[in-house]
């Protein structure tokens, strides 16, 4: 080539002028952290608003024929995008991964708009949210599938961890911005919450068709269908399952005895097995399962799933913490207790956005392994400390835990991120990312199941004895309280989770609060009764919580000190050398 002879070096198509690179990494870092920060915040910004939604379409959440619309509305987004995440970056490694990008912001603000007009009421308009908000995924995952590959194609091999690190701490800051934009928006208005994402995501649109470009060599293919249809159908199956194991179920608590729940789990994984299978002995897979041979993006991503179970345990069993008990014991109304709740929970936020930059930045002169087997560490250490605050804790040591399981995450994620990346060829980018968003969003789906069957199974075994005692303590009927305590513990639970107070919509539906003496009533429906009788129940289920979160981080901790040396570029390679030259110098540098 003329360009080789003349001693410059030869681009693939599309990448634009040479001189360019300087500013247009750092366009690709701001829309690619506007995109993966939308469609974070999306993922988590229904939980808080739910109760406004469900008014707003005129459907109770909690009652027994509804909590279905309940979950899916709360998980319907993270399973799509955990099953949908591998084969959108495979379809970016073959299209163009800015090409898969562009149309993941189209599809969201089209899909964000829809979802705020929806035009019915009841179970039709809960349908057409869970359907639209499906869409919103799909749109979410092509952003967050092919993110991390656009700038580890934008940046040289010296800034990849620095910004990974901006877009990955963005990324995890959002999910907890997203409870706080829920309390915010929901006290405006339910649509709101939806409005919200239109215009961000029409200028993320726009903005992304006009300035981003293909700077790698697209990876021609065939699409692997058999692939794609067992691992969808499998993980969708198997999450779905974990999902449907929360609702009662024949007289228990949970829906693990459901033949359907057993079903699920055992077709979930039959399918999962035939897509190993398969994956191995076709030209062109989806999931390149080769690339587990290599230690550090196998140690990383067992890392990263992991913590996000850990991480989404942490988030859920701290908003009914804060939500269920401390709020109102500290005089909150239970109506204001989800925008207080993200509020509190700030320095969670805080922790990331300080580590998160630093460590990645860091982490290109020093390497991974230290930083992100210390964080683990500390968010370790956090849920330990945790473990020992009582139910009634001091907001001071509360926070100083949470800021520091917050730096911990920070420290862990931007270089996690940047050695999985930075440990494939260049070619195989795609597929990369796409994988450890697979294990990233999974592990946060799986927490949810796992941290809920957890706390209504320790809630089943003393709640109800508690709640009835208590009831009868202020002259509720011994048939009406031994009724409402042989209710499933889920509807308290997420009656909690929502902002709800417990015993007025456990007792609502039975009339006895009218008949009830005023100071019974006031004491039954203010804000100490329940977060105190339930306080010693929730602690329990706590514990557990916690203690398997502990133990994750630990063996996480474990696996990222053996994730193996920092690799270097190779030798003589200059910083900003196309993909090509890129690819080359990745096979010297691993050859050994």
């Amino acid at each position: 080539m003329k360009g080789a002879a003349a001693g410059t070096t030869a681009r693939p198509e599309g990448t634009g002028r040479p001189e360019d690179d300087g500013r247009y990494k750092w366009v690709a870092l701001s829309n690619t952290t506007l995109g993966v920060l939308i469609a974070t915040i999306d993922g988590s910004i229904v939980i808080i608003s739910l109760p406004a939604i469900f008014r707003g379409i005129g459907l109770d959440p909690l009652a027994p024929g509804n909590i279905g619309y309940l979950l899916w509305m709360i998980l319907g987004y993270l399973l799509v995008s955990a099953v949908l995440v591998v084969a959108l970056g495979r379809l970016g490694d073959m299209f163009g991964r800015v090409r898969m990008y562009n149309m993941g912001f189209a599809i969201f603000a089209c899909a964000s708009l829809a979802l705020s007009l929806d035009p019915f009421k009841g179970g039709s308009g809960a349908l057409w949210l869970i359907g639209f908000r499906v869409v919103q995924a799909v749109g979410g995952a092509m952003l967050t599938a092919n993110s991390a590959a656009i700038l580890t194609d934008a940046f040289p091999s010296r800034q990849r961890g620095m910004a990974l690190g901006i877009n990955q701490i963005t990324a995890l800051a959002g999910q907890f911005l997203g409870l706080l934009a829920g309390g915010l928006l929901a006290t405006i208005h339910w649509r709101a919450v939806f409005w919200i994402s239109v215009p961000i995501g029409i200028v993320g649109t726009v903005w992304s068709y006009r300035s981003l470009r293909e700077t790698g060599v697209r990876r021609p293919g065939r699409i692997d269908w058999i692939g794609n249809i067992t691992f969808t159908a499998g993980a969708g199956g198997l999450l779905a399952a974990i999902t449907y194991g929360i609702q009662p179920y024949g007289g228990h608590p949970t829906g693990w005895t459901n033949p359907w729940v057993f079903g699920g789990l055992a077709a979930g994984v039959a399918l999962l097995l035939v897509f190993c299978v398969v994956e191995t002995r076709i030209a062109e897979p989806m999931f390149r399962l080769g690339l587990f041979r290599i230690r550090a993006f196998a140690a990383g991503n067992l890392a990263a799933l992991l913590i996000s179970v850990a991480r989404g345990g942490l988030q859920f069993m701290l908003i009914i913490w804060l939500q269920g008990i401390w709020l109102p014991l500290h005089g909150y109304a239970f109506e204001d207790t989800p925008l207080w709740a993200g509020i509190f929970m700030l320095p969670l936020t805080v922790g990331f956005l300080i580590a998160g930059p630093a460590s990645g930045y860091l982490s290109d002169r020093f390497g991974a392994r230290l930083f992100s087997t210390t964080g683990l560490l500390l968010v370790a250490a956090g849920f330990v400390g945790l473990l020992m605050l009582p139910v009634n804790f001091p907001y001071p040591a509360f926070a100083g835990l949470l800021l520091l399981s917050g730096i911990g995450q920070g420290m862990f994620s931007a270089p996690n991120t940047s050695a999985i990346m930075g440990s494939v060829a260049p070619d195989q980018r795609g597929v990369a990312s796409g994988m450890r968003s697979t294990f990233q969003n999974s592990g946060t789906a799986l927490s949810i199941g796992l941290s809920f069957s957890l706390m209504i199974s320790g809630l089943a075994g003393s709640l109800p004895g508690a709640l009835e005692s208590g009831l009868r303590s202020q002259g509720v009927p011994a048939g009406t309280a031994s009724q409402v305590a042989g209710l499933p513990p889920v509807s308290t639970l997420f009656a909690t989770f929502l902002g709800n107070n417990p015993i007025s919509h456990l007792l609502g539906p039975s009339g006895v609060l009218h008949s009830l003496p005023r100071p019974n009533v006031d004491a039954l429906t203010g804000t100490g009764f329940f977060p105190e009788l339930v306080s010693g129940p929730f602690h329990h289920g706590l514990v557990t919580v916690f203690t398997a979160a502990t133990a994750m981080s630990l063996i996480a901790a474990a696996a990222s000190a053996l994730r193996g040396k920092h690799h270097k570029a190779a030798p003589g390679t200059p910083a900003g050398t196309d993909e090509g030259q890129e690819t080359e110098a990745w096979r010297t540098a691993h050859s050994s």
